[in-house]
């Protein structure tokens, strides 16, 4: 018995409806992103490859939200009667331009998005030997990205499904998704070995890095789950992959704003309550005042005495001092800092 498809006309315009509730809800989140990377962090602290990355996003994304648009428009009113087997085959031009075009978008937003991942995995492990098979899967990812299109503009075939494009559309699927899921437990993973060594050693309530690594974990599968989705009705050679396919787009930013946003916030909460407990310590500390120290030096049978200062030593200073070059330490703001 065959299975029940969506028809291919109704599959683009529900992914466009579909598309454009995520592009606003993506318009939001930049300007919330832009609010924390420029605001929250001083000039020093600025990180341009994240603000970089997300200006690009949001073009990528505008990009592509107007050529499905461009696609509802040409396949439903203005080539309805006169393209060849009239929506449906307007549709299923896998070389027409708009077609290729918005699948070229895609394919480097979805380069840039693992790209981001593959970055703050590397930042926190500080290993080359863990990156060799992330990155051997983001070349991969790079190759069959830019195949996809390619043949769709060169191949003569009205489907997605079957022949060669099919071979390339499921490498890539499998690809990026394999990229994804390993780089984000990767990433969970050593986040979640330092939190570990750093709450041993101080409050466990008090943790900088559990909510860091619960939104590194969601963003990881919200995008690990779309990616599965329209991989699974591409193998089941679904219309519904066209409805996936548009809303990932949209999925990829949201994602990664979310990230920046959280965890800024996260980070501002953080430095808060350092604040609050310094001012604490500060208000209520007992400084043990030593002030002056004594040396004695003897120069051609004489003796003479030199007096100095020592500056006092308070609770907060000795904080200070055992926080210096702590390597747990180091970690956990370097984790703050990059992701």
């Amino acid at each position: 018995m065959g299975t029940i498809d969506i028809p291919l006309d109704k599959a683009e315009l529900l992914s466009v409806l579909l598309e454009a509730l995520l592009y606003g809800f993506s318009l939001l989140m930049f300007g919330g992103t832009m609010w924390i990377l420029l605001s929250q962090r001083s000039t020093e602290r600025l990180n341009h490859k994240m603000l970089a990355v997300a200006c690009a996003f949001l073009l990528f994304s505008t990009v592509h939200f107007v050529i499905d648009i461009v696609r509802i428009m040409e396949g439903l009113i203005l080539y309805r009667d006169s393209y060849p087997r009239g929506p449906d085959g307007y549709f299923s031009d896998v070389s027409h331009w708009t077609f290729v075009s918005k699948n070229y978008l895609y394919a480097a937003q979805t380069l840039i998005g693992d790209g981001v991942i593959l970055y703050r995995c590397y930042a926190v492990w500080q290993s080359k030997l863990v990156m060799i098979l992330p990155v051997l899967l983001w070349f991969a990812v790079i190759i069959t990205g830019m195949a996809c299109p390619y043949t769709e503009f060169i191949v003569a075939q009205d489907k997605v499904f079957g022949g060669v494009l099919s071979r390339w559309i499921t490498a890539f699927y499998a690809s990026t998704f394999t990229t994804n899921l390993l780089t984000t437990l990767l990433l969970a993973y050593r986040i979640w070995s330092i939190d570990r060594k750093a709450t041993s050693m101080r409050d466990p309530g008090k943790s900088p890095l559990r909510p860091i690594l619960y939104i590194i974990m969601d963003a990881g599968l919200i995008y690990s789950v779309s990616l599965f989705a329209a991989l699974i009705c591409f193998a089941n050679q679904s219309n519904g992959q066209y409805v996936i396919l548009d809303t990932l787009t949209p999925i990829i930013s949201i994602t990664f704003y979310m990230v920046i946003i959280r965890v800024g916030l996260a980070n501002r909460a953080h430095q808060s309550q350092i604040q609050l407990i310094s001012t604490g310590r500060r208000s209520g500390q007992r400084a043990v005042h030593v002030t002056t120290s004594t040396e004695y030096h003897i120069d051609n049978g004489q003796s003479s005495m030199i007096t100095s200062p020592i500056s006092p030593i308070t609770p907060t200073s000795i904080d200070n001092e055992i926080h210096r070059g702590d390597p747990i330490s180091d970690k956990t703001d370097r984790i703050r800092e990059t992701v």
